[in-house]
């Protein structure tokens, strides 16, 4: 695997809790351990100095996710923090707040990601931001009353809309005697914008000077439908459903990676080994198709290449509808394990996959052919979107989006799950900052993964029948003690695709946040955008490769 890191990466410095407990100091009222992370308990006026501190003194430049929780005696935000350099160093800092003045100081001045973080823990759960620059909501339109996972959130009370929420949005235009800017409404209902996405644009002539991503339009609730859930049976379907763009196993992965290590369950290898390959043709798929798309926002029109992306992304989704039952809604995972094993006869699916393998990387030929070396093509994604380095670590970003940016960041190396650490495989990075180098290494990915399923192919072939354990023994109800805490994370097809987990001693989860990659990806939109034009704006989006089901959640 390959171990070099990128010259805008430090290599990581191990700190130790002691190291910790005096860079926070007396700032700290008590510790909160999580079992993935040291945690401390700080006031709410020190967000920034705490978070400053542990950014530049020891290292923690990734605010990977916020969680927001009200309980009966306080509200509660707890920050996340990585390393992009070694993301197995964690810390967890929690932020109390009193019930009558849920007022908590912001975290956007050292961490960008943090404004749509905090825009939604106060439009659900009700904790102001101090200092906030942007203190709306973000999921529920403005004159929504009351925050929904606030405890004393009224579910039948109406909602009443002022009137001029109704006032019909194609009005005449107007001019406005003290500007020369026009706003442009991007989407909702626009292919380009890959669901529904409202992109409120303003242009000074041509050029864009103003974007701002309005999401919340596909909201579902998952996080609360899988707290209604229990861990053993009824979360597992919903996974399926965030990024629904063939990266279901993927997205699988995430939840049981937490909830596994919540409960202390333990995966044997040959199930692991399943996992992995299943996974990998996962990214494929969604590669393929985050390809073909981009090439339809670049062209403008139903192109070969957007056939030819979803042609070889079928091929795939035979694949896994072999292994799984289903096209999308895969639902094959298991807690310590997976469903069942390869189908039967196994020779026959392990042939067809090698099949679809063998014939990859001429199909990958094509897609430079037709894609990577046409001159339309280059100009339109060489210099736009750029995306430097410690703008993307700003904004939380990972996966391609990261790795285009010279970013070395790969949590199946780097925070090793699965089977990962034992198989031969390079993580892709670019250099390029640019909407091409993110092309670019989605492209050279699937030719990694197609080396992991290789790999996978050839354990699995030689397996002992009498060996071959798909599911380890689980007890049928899990009730892991009570204010358990954890976070644990996957690379999904992408980024870091991560799960909250506290337990309240019960069988369903206390609370269940997603972290999602595509939330973080698209938030750094205006800073690839801002300054050039209209069709660069719409190049810069498809780049990110966003699903708004994973997005909104």
């Amino acid at each position: 695997m390959s171990t070099g890191l990128e010259q805008n990466q430090r290599p990581p410095v191990d700190v130790t809790e002691d190291e910790l407990e005096a860079i926070v100091g007396d700032r700290a009222l008590t510790r909160d351990d999580h079992l993935n992370a040291p945690g401390f308990v700080i006031r709410p006026d020190d967000v920034q100095d705490v978070l400053s501190d542990l950014r530049d003194e020891a290292g923690f430049d990734h605010l990977a996710c916020l969680t927001a929780q009200e309980y009966p005696d306080r509200y509660e935000s707890i920050y996340h923090l990585r390393k992009y350099a070694d993301p197995t160093q964690e810390v967890s800092i929690v932020v109390p707040t009193t019930t009558d003045d849920p007022v908590s100081e912001t975290a956007e001045p050292v961490f960008r990601t943090a404004d749509w973080h905090e825009r939604e823990a106060f439009d659900l759960v009700g904790i102001d931001y101090e200092g906030h620059p942007d203190p709306r909501r973000i999921l529920l339109p403005e004159t929504w009353q009351g925050h929904p996972l606030s405890r004393g959130y009224d579910q039948e009370k109406p909602q009443l809309v002022t009137l001029t929420e109704h006032a019909n949005p194609i009005q005449p235009d107007h001019h406005d005697d003290e500007s020369d800017t026009m706003f442009l409404n991007i989407g909702p209902h626009h292919p380009a914008t890959h669901g529904v996405l409202h992109i409120e644009t303003v242009l000074d002539g041509e050029t864009v000077v103003d974007v701002d991503p309005d999401i919340g339009y596909l909201h579902r609730c998952e996080e609360q439908m899988c707290q209604q859930g229990t861990y053993r049976h009824q979360i597992m379907p919903y996974p399926d459903r965030w990024d629904y763009v063939s990266a279901g196993l993927l997205n699988e992965w995430a939840y049981a990676r937490a909830a596994e290590d919540l409960a202390d369950i333990d995966v044997p290898d040959y199930a692991q080994i399943i996992r992995t390959m299943g996974a990998e043709l996962c990214r494929i798929a969604s590669h393929m198709l985050a390809l073909a798309t981009f090439a339809l926002d670049v062209y403008g029109d139903f192109t070969a290449i957007f056939q030819y992306g979803m042609r070889d992304r079928e091929v795939v989704q035979d694949i896994l509808e072999d292994l799984t039952g289903q096209r999308l809604m895969f639902n094959y995972f298991r807690l310590g394990g997976v469903a069942w094993d390869l189908p039967e006869p196994r020779e026959e699916f392990i042939e067809k996959t090698r099949d679809f393998l063998d014939g990859l990387p001429a199909k990958v030929d094509e897609y430079h052919d037709l894609l990577t070396s046409n001159e339309i093509f280059q100009i339109r994604t060489h210099g736009t979107g750029i995306l430097e380095p410690e703008t993307a670590k700003q904004y939380g970003c990972t996966g391609p989006v990261a790795r285009g940016s010279g970013i070395d960041y790969d949590l199946r190396r780097d925070d090793p799950y699965g089977y990962y650490e034992n198989l031969e495989w390079d993580v892709v990075t670019g250099d390029g900052c640019d909407n091409y180098s993110r092309v670019l290494v989605r492209m050279q990915e699937v030719e990694e993964s197609a080396k992991i399923i290789e790999q996978c192919l050839d354990l699995l072939e030689d397996w002992p029948e009498d060996e071959r354990t798909v599911q380890s023994n689980v007890p049928r109800t899990l009730k892991p003690d009570a204010d358990t805490e954890i976070y644990r994370s996957v690379e999904a097809a992408k980024g870091e695709l991560g799960i909250y987990i506290r337990s309240d001693g019960t069988d369903k989860p206390g609370r269940f946040k997603i972290r999602s990659p595509c939330f973080h990806n698209l938030s750094a939109l205006p800073e690839m955008s801002t300054g050039e034009y209209v069709p660069d704006l719409i190049a810069s989006l498809g780049s990110l490769d966003i699903v708004l089901g994973e997005v909104d959640r």
